[in-house]
Parts: structure tokens; C-alpha cells; sequence
């Protein structure tokens, strides 16, 4: 559902556009200094259709976000499930397969007439947790933020002083690719025993059946462990929190971040901020852990929220 609020829409507007797998959604804010949500709207990304279609369907969330605010954007930001190579001005690591080796950021500049700002979804994740959600709610003075997605796949952004970080091959915060154990197995990335392919909720549902003999949810073998009736159950969630800690150990030591925030699926398992916490302060190179570690407050919506600040 659409919101509208024409009259507050000014030249400090924020317009931001998430390229979900789904969904395409789009968010115009009033500004950087009051994000106020002045218009918000979707519609259905039909990726199955084509890279062509996929844009026509940006023009219209666009033309829908014009005709709403009765204004026009002078830069637009965009969240993907992707990452743009920075020198090769092409899109690479899409789940939406039709993105992929295209130059994205060049069609819709020439598509929509307006320069435009590109970012992965885990960046644009941790850019709005960290300018509009928990970090700017409960630690306004954190200066290095690490966003964690953990679900169906494990990625990660950077932000530091309310700016994201993408490194020089834009692959700065992809902790989900270094490696972790070899019995993860072999991975879509060519490596075997990446992170994620030991704590993502598909593993963790691999590596249940591989136990149990018998196939499971992620909610329903959490639910098995904390009722201790079921010993693979536990042992899946004890497997999460050991490599858990040592996986985050990593980021912690190189990158020694104020805050992590932690979303996804995964990242709704209550073991992880306890039990996980204490895997991670075993791993550290410290004597303590002073990072704070959270879970999110914009759920869904920090993709499009992110992509928003990505022109501020």
C-alpha cells in the first residue's frame, strides 16, 4: 500500500528502490536529517521473465514513486541482490540470475534519466540499521558497523561513519565466503567449507538430516532442541554456536566494529545471544568482548531504507 505525503517532498528527498527477488519496492524520505517515510509502494520483480522485463519493472515502481510524490528524484539509490563490479561496471553474485554480467547501473542511469547509486542488500541492510534502526536507536555513537545476514545464504556490509564501505572489488563484508570447516562441502562459489555452507539455515537443515535421517525445518528442529527430545536437533544447534563464534571471530578481529547487527532467518535463533556470544568471546583475540551484538528493528524494510540513504 502506497504512502503519500506530497507536500513534504523537497530537493533534500531521499529516494530509495529495492531490487528483491520478488518484490521491487520503492521509498521516497523526506530527508537524511528527518526520515520521514513520504511515499512507499511495490511491485512484483517477475525475474523469471527476464532482465528486460526486470528494468521495465523499475520504470514503473519509478513511475508510480513520481506520480505519487508529484516530483522528481535527482538521484536515485538501489539495493540488489548483487554486487556491481567496480571495474568492470557489471553486475556478478546475483541469486537473481538474470542480473548477472549485466551493467545495471549503466541501463538504469539511461533508463530513468537520473544518476544512480548501487549496493548489494547486506550493505544496504547494515547502512540502515546503522542510520535509521538499532544502532542509531540504542548506540548513536558507534562508528564502525558490521551487518550480518544470516538465512538462506550468509553475507555481511560495512559501515563506517554512516557510510558503506565496498572495498575495491565491492566484496568488502562477504565473511559468508571465507572459509570455515571442510565438512561444510562444496559451495555454489567454486571453494568448499565456506561459512555459509555450515551456519546458513540451509546447512543447518543439511547437516540435521544428515543426523537425524529425516528431514526438517529450521523453526521446527530449533523448536526439537529446546525441548531436549531430540538429540540431532541438539546437536545442530550446539554445531551452530561453536562456528558461529569462530566464523564472527574473524570479522571481529580484523575489523574490531562497534556494533554488529545480526538479520536473517538464522539471526532469530535466541542461542546465538547467549551461548553464541560466549563461542564468540572465546574466539576473539581479546580478554573480553566490548562489541555489541544485536538483532535488527526494520525487519524487511531495511533493504529499501538502506538503498534510500545510499543518496544522502
Amino acid at each position: 500500500m502506497a504512502k503519500k505525503n506530497k507536500s513534504a517532498i523537497g530537493k533534500d528527498s531521499l529516494w530509495g528502490i529495492d531490487m528483491g527477488g520478488t518484490k521491487i519496492e520503492g521509498l521516497i524520505l523526506k530527508s537524511a536529517q528527518e526520515p520521514e517515510v513520504l511515499f512507499r509502494d511495490r511491485v512484483p520483480t517477475e525475474a523469471e521473465k527476464g532482465y528486460p522485463h526486470i528494468l521495465s519493472q523499475v520504470q514503473k515502481i519509478v513511475n508510480l514513486m513520481e506520480k505519487g510524490s508529484g516530483s522528481k528524484p535527482m538521484r536515485i539509490g538501489f539495493a540488489t541482490p548483487g554486487i556491481l563490479d567496480p571495474k568492470l561496471g557489471l553486475m556478478k553474485n546475483c541469486n537473481s540470475v538474470a542480473m548477472n554480467g549485466q551493467p545495471m547501473k549503466d541501463d538504469l542511469q539511461e533508463l530513468l534519466d537520473v544518476s544512480i547509486e548501487i549496493a548489494n542488500d547486506a550493505d544496504c541492510f547494515a547502512l540502515a540499521e546503522a542510520r535509521y534502526g538499532v544502532v542509531k536507536e540504542q548506540f548513536p555513537d558507534a562508528k564502525v558497523v558490521f551487518g550480518v545476514i544470516m538465512g538462506t545464504g550468509v553475507g555481511g556490509g560495512i559501515v563506517v561513519d554512516g557510510r558503506p564501505i565496498f572495498g575495491l572489488q565491492g566484496i568488502a563484508g562477504e565473511w559468508g565466503h571465507n572459509f570455515l570447516d571442510e565438512s561444510g562441502g562444496p559451495c555454489y562459489c567454486g571453494k568448499s567449507g565456506c561459512v555459509e555452507k555450515v551456519i546458513s539455515g540451509p546447512a543447518l537443515e543439511q547437516y540435521y538430516f544428515n543426523e537425524a535421517g529425516n528431514r526438517k525445518s529450521l523453526k521446527e528442529i530449533v523448536a526439537l532442541a529446546e525441548s531436549k527430545v531430540d538429540p540431532a536437533a541438539q546437536n545442530t544447534m550446539i554445531r551452530l554456536v561453536e562456528f558461529f563464534g569462530k566464523a564472527l571471530s574473524v570479522v571481529v578481529n580484523i575489523l574490531d566494529p562497534d556494533v554488529i547487527v545480526i538479520g536473517g532467518g538464522v539471526g532469530n535463533i535466541d542461542l546465538l545471544y547467549d551461548r553464541g556470544l560466549d563461542s564468540l568471546r572465546k574466539n576473539v583475540f581479546n580478554n573480553r568482548l566490548d562489541t555489541q551484538v544485536v538483532r535488527p528493528s526494520l525487519g524487511d524494510s531495511a533493504g529499501v531504507f538502506g538503498a534510500a540513504f545510499l543518496v544522502s
